[in-house]
């Protein structure tokens, strides 16, 4: 150990002997649960630095689902399928919208803002 680290410790260790930790909120209660912690040790600290930064997993997630969503339009030969997907397509679409709008205050997209439109008009009444 360096020499900061030996100072570091010392201190710590005499504040929790004279009671200084005693009155913090959560004192005596476990840890919350990591929200990585399905994600590899060595991944985390760069997620959390994404995150951190404003940068979404839940927005990439929706990016993929959206690119896999069209390359199964594009594949499908039944009417009745593709009518599925493309509904599934247009939800995700939304979410990723949605996310957009709160992160940066606008959705991006020009060709969204006017559907973007008619549907808050149509949920806000």
């Amino acid at each position: 150990m360096d020499f900061s680290s030996i100072v570091s410790e010392d201190k710590i260790k005499r504040a929790y002997q004279e009671g200084e930790f005693n009155n913090l909120p959560g004192f005596g209660k476990p840890l919350p649960k990591d929200s990585l912690a399905a994600v590899p040790q060595e991944l985390r600290m760069a997620y959390r630095i994404l995150k951190n930064s404003g940068y979404s997993i839940e927005e990439n997630e929706l990016k993929q689902e959206l690119l896999t969503i069209e390359d199964l339009i594009k594949a499908c030969t039944d009417k009745a399928e593709t009518a599925k997907l493309q509904t599934k397509y247009n939800q995700k679409l939304i979410q990723f919208h949605q996310i957009m709008k709160k992160r940066t205050g606008t959705s991006h997209s020009k060709l969204f803002g006017g559907y973007q439109q008619k549907v808050e008009g149509k949920l806000s009444r």
